[in-house]
């Protein structure tokens, strides 16, 4: 009887149970913004939380503090792309610019090796507060890219690790 290494067993257990052990990539994503794919996009970050804390020392205790939770906060998100014709994320921030904000629910989703999502992370309420347009340098031949942060009222994490059909 042969016996087969950790390693192997994982990976048999891994294909049976759709369990992902090792890393997701973090080049395989995509948005969706209220419904619609939002397009590609090359980067995305600002997936921050922070919960600020308090710290109560004690009177005449010196090897001890109390440190209690105070308020979440979210980080913007950023989203950068290169610069195309067609641009619906560019006429949502020049609504804004013009005050007519609108709140948007979305996505993003991180794909497995079958490009199918496995986990995402949902925002809500967001807008878009800063764009960056591209940086143009006549000695390189680099994609033009731009770049919308997004305000938003809260991040959650879903999805199973394993691919939804």
């Amino acid at each position: 009887m042969a016996i087969i290494g950790s390693n192997a067993a994982l990976a048999v257990g891994q294909q049976l149970t759709g369990v992902q052990i090792d890393p997701y990539l973090a080049c395989r994503f995509f948005i969706e913004i209220e419904g619609l794919i939002a397009g590609s996009f090359a980067e995305v970050s600002g997936l921050n939380i922070t919960t600020e804390v308090e710290i109560i020392r004690e009177g005449g205790v010196n090897d001890f503090a109390y440190v209690l939770p105070k308020t979440t906060s979210y980080s913007n998100i950023v989203l950068k792309r290169g610069v195309t014709n067609f641009d619906l994320i560019w006429q949502w921030y020049d609504d804004a610019i013009n005050g007519n904000i609108k709140r948007k629910n979305g996505s993003i989703y991180l794909l497995d090796n079958a490009d199918l999502p496995v986990i995402w992370w949902n925002f809500y309420h967001a807008f878009p507060v800063q764009w960056d347009g591209p940086s143009f340098d006549a000695g390189t031949s680099s994609i033009a890219t731009a770049s919308l942060s997004l305000a938003h009222q809260g991040l959650k994490r879903a999805g199973s690790g394993r691919a939804i059909l």
